[in-house]
């Protein structure tokens, strides 16, 4: 019953995040560069407000990509770890590759989640004990066996930069496409094979992709084969790998010759 109330405040804080999305129309939003060069926009930060007001309970803590850090949250059980719009850079050109993400966070491990695309309309929803809902009906990660003719979703970013190159020889194909989060939600949701990120990623990327992945049957590990664990003091992980589980033999295996 617990995490029924978790997923509850999860699906009604995206509700809450589509409501404002309303009031914006992708490709043609202002926006301004953060320190980093990133883009940030109004809604942004108004879903980031949203969210911080609905979803912590008093000793939770709340970790996102538009609040301050605050390291109060390194001693709490139960953490909230957000990205109110991942992929802005893709939702200030207008490309439909976007979404809203919620993580939840016990002990370090991604235990629930919600990703909500607005514009092609898809809503991922569950838990590492209930499983995943696509739109409020149950789905789960495909299963293959080998990664002849599978689609793999790689970072537009790393392959407009080359970086994937290095798979031109590969038995799978690779499919470009912004924001990490949404790539997770498409592999837990079975409507991809895997992805797999070639940089680091922060901790509010991934979270609540890696919660669905994992609840949808699939598996999540970083660079070595561990567990992502979140939560972190420097919230960002060395790179990650989402895939379902049957695959995960024949792609560990993949990478490693790949990096020999």
């Amino acid at each position: 019953m617990a995490r029924d109330e978790d997923l509850r405040r999860i699906a009604e804080a995206l509700e809450r995040a589509k409501s404002i999305l309303a009031d914006f129309t992708a490709g043609e939003v202002a926006h301004r560069q953060k320190s980093g060069g990133d883009p940030v926009t109004e809604a942004d930060t108004r879903i980031n407000d949203a969210l911080r007001e609905c979803l912590p309970r008093a000793g939770e803590g709340w970790l996102s990509e538009e609040t301050v850090d605050d390291p109060a949250r390194l001693e709490r059980e139960r953490v909230w770890v957000v990205d109110p719009l991942d992929g802005t850079r893709e939702f200030v050109a207008g490309i439909p590759e976007w979404c809203v993400s919620i993580g939840l966070v016990e002990a370090g491990r991604a235990v629930a989640g919600g990703i909500c695309n607005p514009t092609t309309g898809q809503t991922m929803l569950g838990s590492v004990e209930g499983g995943v809902l696509l739109n409020g009906a149950p789905c789960r990660t495909r299963t293959a066996n080998a990664l002849t003719d599978r689609e793999i979703l790689a970072s537009r970013s790393e392959v407009k930069r080359g970086e994937w190159e290095r798979f031109g020889s590969a038995p799978f194909r690779v499919r470009p496409m912004g924001s990490v989060a949404y790539k997770l939600s498409l592999v837990a949701a079975g409507l991809s094979d895997a992805t797999w990120t070639l940089v680091p990623k922060h901790e509010w990327d991934v979270a609540a992709g890696t919660a669905l992945v994992r609840a949808a049957g699939g598996v999540v590990w970083i660079p070595g084969g561990s567990e992502p664990m979140f939560n972190q003091r420097s919230p960002k992980l060395p790179g990650l790998v989402a895939a379902p589980a049957s695959l995960a033999g024949p792609i560990r295996r993949f990478l490693e010759d790949a990096a020999a």
